[in-house]
């Protein structure tokens, strides 16, 4: 694990920093809080903050603090409170600042391992909940809430400058696949899919729902999103998957749309899916670029979503 040690003596982080080192940490040892903060914001692997209550330029328990508004649920961090004055107001005042932990100064070796490895346990189960709350699990890629999450950062992004595309496309007839060959199959066939279009490369990729995926292209104009969309619908009409009676292929549809200023990512995918929609009653197995012309099509009072012939 990587960790941050902070204290105004180079002879306890000498000393520190040999205890960690011994048991394969990687150490970034610091004198000074503020310095220690701004390697913190820079290196997301940072795992934990060993600070010294006992600081000059900012006190311990603010580097504390300002280190837990760091941590996110995407980057866990475990702050570790070392000082020589073990008073219970000390402690309180600590943890109400951010600090998960707290231990005496000088550090007792074995102790200061024990914290360490509470730590690790800590790290390795929020990462995994992160897991579990973020992925879908039958595809691995990105489950709709965390794909609007990594969007509406994508748009943030491309507010600032630089182009970004979005990619809509959902399975052709999937119904008739369950139906006919049974969910297994179903299954076999999204896992299939998903798989492709991991193959896109760099890229934002996410399951919104059943057969319905979406993929975010962050600096690429709308004609090379419509290039990546037709190579992934050909790589994707030459997939076989096997049934009981046959082998089975499938085909899928592909709506594209490129961010306009002022756009939220609701607009952004809506445009995608109007084309969608389009491509669905063009015939299917074919990508439709968004053209506003589009949005005066009439789709009852329904969302393009709801509306979409399978």
């Amino acid at each position: 694990m990587k960790v941050v040690l902070v204290d105004p003596s180079r002879t306890v982080l000498k000393i520190v920093t040999g205890l960690l080192e011994a048991r394969d940490h990687e150490v970034r040892a610091f004198t000074d809080a503020p310095a220690a903060l701004d390697y913190i914001k820079s290196d997301p692997t940072v795992g934990a903050l060993i600070t010294s209550a006992e600081l000059t330029s900012m006190s311990g328990i603010e580097l504390c603090r300002r280190t837990r508004q760091l941590a996110s649920r995407g980057r866990p961090i475990y702050v570790i409170l070392m000082s020589s004055n073990r008073d219970g107001q000390t402690l309180i005042e600590a943890l109400d600042n951010g600090a998960d932990d707290f231990m005496g100064k000088p550090p007792v070796v074995e102790e200061l391992y024990a914290r360490l490895r509470a730590a690790e346990r800590v790290g390795t189960m929020q990462r995994e909940l992160l897991h579990l709350a973020t992925t879908d699990p039958l595809t691995g890629m990105l489950n709709r809430r965390a794909f609007f999450v990594h969007a509406e950062e994508a748009c943030a992004r491309a507010a600032a400058g630089g182009a970004l595309s979005v990619v809509m496309f959902d399975i052709d007839h999937f119904k008739r696949v369950n139906d006919v060959h049974g969910h297994d199959v179903g299954d076999a066939a999204i896992r299939g899919v998903a798989c492709e279009a991991a193959a896109t490369g760099k890229a934002i990729l996410g399951r919104l729902g059943g057969e319905e995926f979406a993929i975010l292209l962050e600096g690429r104009a709308i004609s090379d999103a419509i290039d990546a969309a037709e190579d992934l619908r050909l790589r994707l009409s030459e997939l076989r998957f096997e049934t009981a009676t046959e082998e089975m292929t499938l085909t899928c549809s592909f709506g594209v749309s490129e961010w306009e200023a002022g756009d939220t990512i609701d607009q952004l995918l809506k445009r995608a899916d109007v084309a969608l929609y389009k491509a669905k009653m063009d015939g299917r197995n074919r990508v439709v670029a968004h053209e506003h012309a589009l949005l005066s099509m009439n789709y009852h009072g329904r969302s393009p979503v709801r509306a979409r012939l399978r």
